[in-house]
C-alpha cells in the first residue's frame, strides 16, 4: 500500500487559462497519484522512480477560473492528503479570474531565500523563528488573511554543506563521517534527507500545499562557493567525492525543485522528463543528464519564465550558467544572456511589471561592489601573478562572487534593465529580486544620461530579502551598514583605483534598510501600481508572530 512520503506541493498555476495547475508528490512505492478537487477538477499520473524513490507531478485540469477549491491527494485510490487528524485548513488551489486586463485583480508575489531547516517542534531555535513557518501559522489561523499568489524561493532551499544534528545522525548511520565529505551530504539518498527535513515540517508542508511556488538554486543547494571561479572548479574536481556530490545535487534539484517550475506544456515537451517516465527506473537517465549539465552547462537551461497576468517573471540561473575562464568571466554564458535579453525585451506592451529573479543581488552596498570588482581585476592579473593568487584566496574566503565580481556581466545587466525600463511601452516597474546576503534592503540606480522629455520610464529597483531562516554575525552586519556610508564609498573608490576597474555605468543609493532578521518581502502589483511590504518573524510570549517592518508605495497608477 502506497503512502505519502513528502508533499503535496502546489507548484504551477496557469494564469493564462485559469484552469490548470500542477501538484508534486513523493510516494513510498510505485503507484498512481491522483488529485481531486471539490469543484470536479482532477488529474492523475503514475509515479516515476529515481534511486529507489517514487515521484509524480500531477497536472490538474478543469479548474474554474477565479475560484478557490479544496483538493485531496489519493495514491492508488486511497486518500492520503489531507491527513485525518490535520489541524490545518484544507489545502486549496486558487486560480485567477482571467478577465480583461483592466479588470484584473492584484498579484501578490512573496519572496525570500536562505532557509536552513527548522529545528524539531517545541525545540529552542538559536536563530529565531522561521519566516515560512510563521507565515503558515498566520494563514492557517485566519481564513480571511490575504495569501500570496506565488512564493518565490530564491536559493538555498536546502543546505548540503551545513547539515543539522538530526541529519548528521542519519548520515552517520550510513557511513563514516571522519572521511570526506564528512557531515556534508554525499549522494542522492542523502539529498533526500535534506528535503525530508525541510518540507516535512508540518507548517511549511501545509503552506507549500496551498501557495504556488517558484524556485531557483544557489550555492548551498550544492556547496558554498559553487562555481565561484575556474580555479575553484579545478580544485573541487580533484577531490574524490565531488563528482558524486554535483551529479546528485543536480539530480535532486531537477526532481524536487526544477520540474515544478515548468508549465504543463513545457513538461510535455521536455525530453528528459519523457525519458525518465518511460522506463521502470529513471536513475541512469537522470544521472546522465545531470553529469552532462555539469560537464557542458550550455546543454541545459535552468532559467525559466512565468507570467502572472500583466506581470512577467524571469528566474535566472546565476550558478550553473556561468563562464569561468578568468579572462572571459561571465555570470551568464552567451546563450543564457541572449535568452534573458530576448525575454526581457519581447512584447514590452504585454506587461506592466517586469521581475527578474536572481539569487545574487545586482546592486550591493557600494563598498562591497567595489571590493568585488577590485578582486576580479586582481584575479585576472591586473596587478600581476602574486596579486592574482592572493585575490583568489580572498574571493573564496569572503564570498566575492556576486554580479559585481563579473564586471562585464554587471554592465550588460545594468544596460539591459535600463533599456527594458524605457520607451513608449515601458512597464511601471523593473524589479530585481534577490537574496543570499542574509539581510534585506532596497536600492535604486541613478543613470547620469538625461531622458528625453515625454519618454516613459519604469522605476528600476533592487529588492533584496534574506534570510527566511538563518543568521548573520554582528561584524558582518556592521560591515554591510558601513558599505553604504560615505566613508565606505571612499574606501571602495580607493580599491577601484588600485584594481584599475573604472567606474560603474551608474550610481545607486539605498532607499530602504538594511534590515536584519528572518523575513519575507511581498510585492503587490495591481495595474501599474506597485506596493512593497516586509515582515519579520519574531518570538513573542504567545508564539512566533509576523511583524510589519515596512509598507511603502513604489508606483501609483498613471
Amino acid at each position: 500500500m502506497a503512502g505519502l512520503r513528502l508533499g503535496p506541493l502546489l507548484r504551477y498555476v496557469d494564469w493564462e487559462s485559469g484552469s490548470r495547475a500542477t501538484v508534486w508528490v513523493e510516494a513510498t512505492r510505485p503507484c498512481t497519484a491522483e488529485v481531486r478537487c471539490a469543484d470536479g477538477a482532477a488529474g492523475a499520473a503514475p509515479t516515476f522512480a529515481v534511486q529507489g524513490h517514487h515521484y509524480a507531478l500531477v497536472v490538474v485540469t478543469g479548474l474554474t477560473p477565479g475560484s478557490t477549491t479544496p483538493y485531496e491527494v489519493l495514491l492508488d485510490g486511497r486518500r492520503v492528503w489531507p491527513p485525518e487528524d490535520s489541524r490545518f485548513p484544507p489545502s486549496t488551489i486558487s486560480t485567477p479570474a482571467v478577465p480583461q486586463p483592466d479588470e484584473a485583480g492584484p498579484v501578490r508575489v512573496a519572496f525570500g531565500s536562505c532557509r536552513w531547516a527548522a529545528p524539531p517542534a517545541h525545540g529552542h531555535d538559536p536563530i529565531g523563528p522561521d519566516a515560512l513557518d510563521t507565515l503558515a501559522t498566520h494563514l492557517a489561523a485566519d481564513p480571511a488573511a490575504v495569501r500570496p499568489d506565488v512564493l518565490l524561493l530564491l536559493g538555498d532551499q536546502v543546505y548540503a554543506d551545513e547539515t543539522s544534528q538530526a541529519t548528521r545522525r542519519r548520515l552517520a548511520a550510513r557511513r563514516d563521517l571522519s572521511e570526506a565529505p564528512g557531515a556534508e551530504v554525499a549522494d542522492y539518498e542523502e539529498y533526500t534527507h535534506l528535503y525530508d527535513e525541510s518540507w516535512r515540517d508540518p507548517d511549511v508542508r501545509w503552506l507549500l500545499s496551498t501557495v504556488p511556488s517558484c524556485m531557483i538554486f544557489d550555492d548551498h543547494d550544492v556547496v558554498d562557493d559553487w562555481n565561484t571561479s575556474e580555479a575553484w572548479v579545478r580544485d573541487m574536481r580533484r577531490t574524490p567525492w565531488w563528482h558524486e556530490r554535483i551529479v546528485s545535487g543536480l539530480m535532486s534539484y531537477w526532481v524536487y525543485q526544477h520540474l515544478g517550475n515548468l508549465s504543463p506544456d513545457a513538461l510535455e515537451a521536455d525530453p528528459v522528463y519523457a525519458a525518465v517516465r518511460a522506463v521502470p527506473d529513471g536513475t541512469e537517465t537522470l544521472r546522465d543528464h545531470a553529469a552532462a549539465a555539469d560537464a557542458d552547462p550550455a546543454r541545459v537551461r535552468w532559467s525559466y519564465r512565468r507570467v502572472f497576468g500583466r506581470v512577467r517573471l524571469l528566474m535566472v540561473d546565476t550558478r550553473a550558467a556561468r563562464t569561468l575562464e578568468e579572462q572571459q568571466r561571465s555570470m551568464l554564458r552567451d546563450e543564457e544572456a541572449r535568452w534573458l535579453r530576448d525575454e526581457m525585451l519581447a512584447d514590452p506592451g504585454a506587461y506592466d511589471h517586469l521581475l527578474v529573479g536572481t539569487s545574487l543581488p545586482w546592486l550591493l552596498p557600494p563598498l562591497v561592489h567595489d571590493a568585488e570588482a577590485w578582486n576580479a581585476a586582481l584575479c585576472r592579473g591586473e596587478r600581476g601573478e602574486r596579486w592574482a593568487r592572493r585575490g583568489e584566496k580572498v574571493r573564496r574566503a569572503a564570498d566575492l562572487e556576486h554580479w559585481a565580481a563579473f564586471p562585464e556581466s554587471f554592465r550588460h545587466l545594468s544596460e539591459l534593465l535600463r533599456e527594458a525600463g524605457r520607451g513608449p511601452d515601458a512597464p511601471a516597474t523593473v524589479c530585481v529580486l534577490s537574496g543570499d546576503v542574509h539581510h534585506a534592503y532596497i536600492a535604486e540606480p541613478q543613470w547620469s544620461a538625461s531622458v528625453p522629455d515625454g519618454t516613459r520610464t519604469a522605476r528600476v529597483l533592487q529588492l533584496t530579502c534574506s534570510p527566511v531562516h538563518n543568521s548573520v554575525p554582528g561584524y558582518i552586519r556592521a560591515g554591510f551598514r558601513f558599505g553604504w556610508s560615505r566613508a565606505g564609498r571612499w574606501l571602495g573608490r580607493a580599491l577601484a583605483l588600485h584594481g584599475r576597474t573604472g567606474r560603474p555605468p551608474m550610481r545607486w543609493r539605498k532607499t530602504g534598510g538594511p534590515w536584519f532578521g528572518n523575513q519575507l518581502m511581498t510585492l503587490t502589483l495591481h495595474g501599474r501600481k506597485a506596493a512593497l511590504s516586509l515582515v519579520q518573524a519574531r518570538a513573542r510570549s504567545t508564539g512566533a508572530q509576523l511583524e510589519g517592518v515596512l509598507e511603502c508605495t513604489l508606483t501609483s497608477n498613471e
